[in-house]
């Protein structure tokens, strides 16, 4: 029998990261999922699994070392040895190799139950609406709970059983001289039970994908990005797993008036260059109606008064932002013969 490090092809003194490295390119290259029918490479890839099991581990490759070879064959143990490796963990590194659901990897992860995938949709807002609050239909398209076999896998009227070769166990142990070697089982591929008559709809999966619509609560004073989190209605986990998340992302359109700087609102508010000058009161639009505010004398152009408990609701909080209006000193672009005269005899006076 060819030796643990020959299976590998590295020598005996080879370190850690040598063995990792050339487990990798061994498993890539004879992996069943990348020969599909080739049972030399299937069985090939079981003799590096158990190689890598055993020279991976610094305790085993010490026991292994310590009993040697002869003429190519383990030598025999001590008394009370023994050896039974578990290469369902195993799963973990292979998902990295093969987009974590791919040959043995599908046999370690099979075994327990998966959450199902969060899944992420739009809610479109007006600003009006994001305002005052709103309940919103969404359409999400997910992979749910088959309605035909109930989640189960199975053609409705049957169950999944107990497999046969595994009894249950998932794994299946292979004796190979000194060393017991445990891997998923090919039948089940881990998971302890087999669907004999597979629901015709999910093809034995328990999921389908469907469009399924949620009524979304809006909070007032929601803004553009603001995420809602809807626990549990994402899409249906495997296996009995829990299902994912819903996140709901709003959007929310421009407004024509204001312009919000977190919950405060920003508006223009036109003034003439009298009005500005010589102060005056002005209408000022707020999302609770008009307000009258009081221009100040001498008010220059940009500035900003303030309106308070006007602006958007707070997210999660009581109470409002502030409208913030911004005085526009407007300039004719014509003027009459007696504004005109008034305006020549302004600039005389600020000669």
């Amino acid at each position: 029998m060819t030796s643990l490090y020959d299976t590998l092809g590295v020598s005996k003194s080879a370190s850690a990261d040598e063995i990792k490295k050339a487990y990798r390119k061994l498993a890539r290259q004879h992996h069943p999922d990348a020969n599909p029918g080739d049972a030399s490479a299937e069985e090939r890839f079981k003799e590096v699994q158990q190689a890598y099991d055993v020279l991976s581990d610094p305790e085993k490759r010490k026991q292994y070392d310590r009993f040697g070879t002869q003429n190519g064959r383990p030598g025999a143990p001590g008394p009370n040895v023994n050896f039974d490796f578990d290469l369902g963990d195993l799963g973990d590194m292979l998902g990295g190799i093969f987009g974590g659901g791919a040959g043995a990897a599908r046999g370690r992860t099979a075994r327990r139950p998966t959450r199902g995938n969060d899944v992420e949709a739009e809610v479109h807002l007006s600003f009006e609406d994001s305002l005052r609050g709103v309940e919103a239909k969404v359409p999400v398209e997910m992979l749910a709970a088959c309605r035909e076999c109930g989640g189960t896998g199975a053609r409705p009227g049957t169950a999944p059983v107990i497999c046969p070769e595994c009894n249950g166990r998932g794994v299946r142990t292979e004796d190979q001289g000194m060393f017991a070697f445990s891997q998923p089982c090919p039948r089940c591929r881990g998971n302890g039970t087999v669907i004999e008559q597979p629901c015709p709809k999910c093809q034995g999966t328990g999921r389908e994908r469907r469009i399924k619509t949620y009524t979304v609560k809006i909070k007032p004073g929601v803004k553009d990005g603001t995420r809602i989190r809807l626990k549990g209605k994402g899409e249906a986990g495997l296996h009995g797993g829990p299902a994912g998340d819903l996140v709901v992302v709003t959007r929310v359109a421009d407004s024509p008036v204001y312009e919000r700087r977190g919950d405060d609102l920003v508006v223009n508010v036109p003034v003439s260059y009298a009005t500005a000058a010589l102060g005056d009161k002005v209408e000022v639009p707020t999302p609770d109606g008009p307000v009258s505010l009081k221009i100040p004398a001498g008010s220059e152009d940009g500035k900003l008064l303030r309106i308070k408990g006007r602006g958007a609701p707070k997210l999660n909080r009581s109470g409002k932002g502030d409208v913030l209006a911004r005085v526009r000193i407007q300039v004719p672009k014509r003027v009459n013969k007696r504004e005109r005269e008034l305006l020549e005899e302004l600039r005389k006076v600020n000669g």
